[in-house]
């Protein structure tokens, strides 16, 4: 049966209303309503929406409307685990089967759901191949199932996970297709139609509701001392969480070591630990036991946590939907955070170990070189960072966001058009068949063996910018590239070539500025406490109630043996403290706060608040 079994287009009212009992909103963000009208029309649906957009409104709200049982596939055991805690915190009754319960518990949790005593069972893809559950779902009302992070269905994407091709098995099972509902923040045009054609979504909504982060400030520095800029870094944000990524397990254990030494709360988290040691790090840092995680991406898909102010890459990721899925993890409660990319040559090399390393078909690698070498171009470029990624997800790009650090850079610009114009004569009289490093090596007149052998020591442009250090060249190229002067070929040893850009440089109607690299230094935060709403402030408010407030926060979530963030989030907190309420009337105001919450802490958050008033 198609999923026109469950119409009703005549329910946004009822959504309303849950949205306001359960989660505590008055309104749907940017996006939600037209998800969540769709399921409730009977619409499979993909929802390309930014982490932080609130991607699990659009099917829990559905969920707690529908008759039955609403699959959720989700790839991590914690990120599970979260979501059931958070819903069962607002009233919601759900549950997890994953590889975490015993048998005894599995069966416990099988028979329950079988007699409808859940909305919402999250499953791992694995799961659909069992046949007992196979078996269960046969035997009940599943109205709707919906997919998160659903670019693992596509081996396009940056997360490609087997099991997630076998989610469509589900659905001879059921006596009535369900309505299919796909989620991910991040997608290219050929993820999107892959998850369309592996999900067999059929006529779906889709749904984007656009890559950029108003709240999320990006920047990348080059050729830093990346140690010495993390330690000074994080120094001037205290108090805050924070997560660095590191490319491998070696550059993860020193960052970390290091850190700790100075007396930070510091753990570290990567597949080469035990599934115990990992588990024990995650939950200290989601409980803000831990103030911050250096970790490689095995630290991914699971967090959930929504206070983490700031995302450092230690080391350049592999491709631009990894970075913007990990960066984007700053700042998932709709307040400020920044996102820092430490960038050096190295890191290139080390990612195309990685390429080769990996089992991977020649068509695939050819794939990956092409997404690495898009990745170097936004280490690169001298355009608005937020703009870029935008681009690179296929959207028109906008205004310049304003926040970036390229936006905010500060130095004046220098005309470098004859520079380039040397640039470009080099590449096309080296025939355009040469890579970066070699090109720089013929303009500044090295002596290198190569370049005697192809004879471009004869060329004109043969060291014409010998005055030039060849780092400072390299990287100069790499900015032409990255501003879509030159380009590059996908390959393990890529060639630079001209494009045709190039052509209003040549002919005169177009100059080519840039930046003098300046001195790498951490820069002052913008997104302290106190100073920071998604336009880059927020209404002033009382800080030393706010502590006093996170303080029960954690002991109530120590408590009920849950992260602080699933009692509430910093902008609740934060709203409590703009209003300070008086009363049950008052308190049910705040954003954030729904009727079973209220019911569990509302109380004592209004002694507290009263008990700071009187201390006065």
């Amino acid at each position: 049966m198609s999923a026109e079994a469950y119409p009703n287009p005549n329910r946004l009212d009822d959504a309303r209303r849950a949205l306001s009992r359960f989660f505590g909103y008055d309104s749907f963000r940017r996006g939600q309503e037209t998800v969540i009208q769709a399921i409730l029309e009977g619409r499979d649906v993909l929802g390309i929406m930014p982490t932080g957009a609130g991607k699990s409104i659009c099917y829990q709200v559905p969920a707690v409307l529908l008759p039955g049982v609403t699959l959720v596939v989700s790839p991590l055991i914690s990120l599970m685990k979260d979501q059931v805690d958070a819903l069962t915190e607002t009233g919601i009754p759900a549950t997890y089967i994953n590889s975490s319960l015993s048998g005894k518990e599995t069966s416990e949790r099988l028979r329950a759901i079988e007699d409808g005593r859940y909305k919402l069972v999250y499953i791992a893809p694995e799961r659909l191949e069992s046949e007992r559950f196979l078996g269960l779902i046969s035997r009940i009302e599943v109205p709707l199932i919906a997919v998160d992070e659903a670019h693992c269905v596509s081996q396009w994407g940056h997360d490609f996970r087997p099991s997630y091709m076998g989610i469509v098995r589900i659905l001879p099972y059921l006596e009535r297709r369900p309505i299919m509902a796909a989620f991910t923040a991040t997608a290219t045009d050929v993820v999107k139609e892959d998850i369309l054609e592996r999900l067999r979504l059929h006529a779906p909504v889709r749904l984007t509701t656009g890559y950029a982060r108003d709240n999320l400030a990006l920047s990348v520095v080059r050729n830093a001392d990346k140690r010495d800029f993390l330690v000074k870094y994080i120094r001037e944000r205290p108090g805050q969480s924070g997560i660095v990524y590191a490319a491998t397990r070696r550059e993860v254990e020193a960052c970390q070591q290091h850190l700790a030494s100075l007396g930070m709360r510091v753990g570290k988290y990567h597949a080469g630990l035990t599934e115990e040691e990992r588990s024990e790090v995650q939950d200290a840092f989601l409980r803000d036991d831990l103030q911050i995680i250096v970790a490689t991406n095995a630290f991914g898909m699971g967090i959930d946590k929504s206070n983490v102010r700031y995302v450092v890459h230690y080391n350049m990721p592999k491709n631009l939907e990894a970075y913007y899925q990990e960066a984007g993890r700053a700042g998932r409660d709709g307040e400020p955070g920044e996102c820092v990319l430490l960038y050096s040559a190295a890191d290139t090399v080390t990612q195309k170990f990685f390429i080769e390393q990996s089992e991977a078909d020649e068509e695939r690698k050819r794939n990956d070189y092409r997404l690495l070498h898009d990745m170097v171009e936004y280490a690169n470029t001298s355009d608005c960072l937020q703009r870029s990624i935008v681009r690179y997800f296929g959207e028109e790009g906008g205004e310049p966001c304003g926040r970036c650090g390229n936006c905010t850079d500060t130095r004046e610009l220098r005309d470098m058009t004859e520079e380039a114009k040397i640039i470009f004569s080099c590449v096309a009289r080296m025939r355009q068949r040469f890579g970066v490093t070699l090109t720089a090596k013929v303009l500044r007149g090295a002596n290198d063996a190569k370049i005697r052998q192809f004879g471009f020591d004869s060329l004109s442009v043969y060291g014409m910018m010998k005055s030039t250090p060849e780092k400072e060249l390299v990287r100069l190229i790499h900015e032409l590239i990255a501003d879509g002067y030159l380009k590059l070929t996908d390959s393990q040893y890529p060639v630079v070539q001209l494009a045709e850009r190039v052509r209003g440089v040549i002919e005169g109607t177009e100059k080519v500025l840039s930046r003098v690299e300046p001195e790498a230094q951490a820069t002052k935060s913008r997104s302290r406490y106190g100073s920071g709403r998604q336009d880059g402030s927020h209404e002033p408010y009382d800080e030393a109630l706010f502590e006093r407030l996170r303080d029960l926060r954690k002991k109530l979530a120590t408590r009920e043996g849950v992260p602080p963030f699933i009692i509430f989030n910093d902008a609740t907190l934060r709203d409590m403290c703009q209003r300070m309420p008086a009363d049950e009337r008052g308190m049910r105001e705040v954003k954030g706060l729904g009727e079973a919450k209220y019911a569990k802490y509302g109380a004592e958050f209004l002694r507290a608040i009263s008990d700071y008033k009187r201390e006065g």
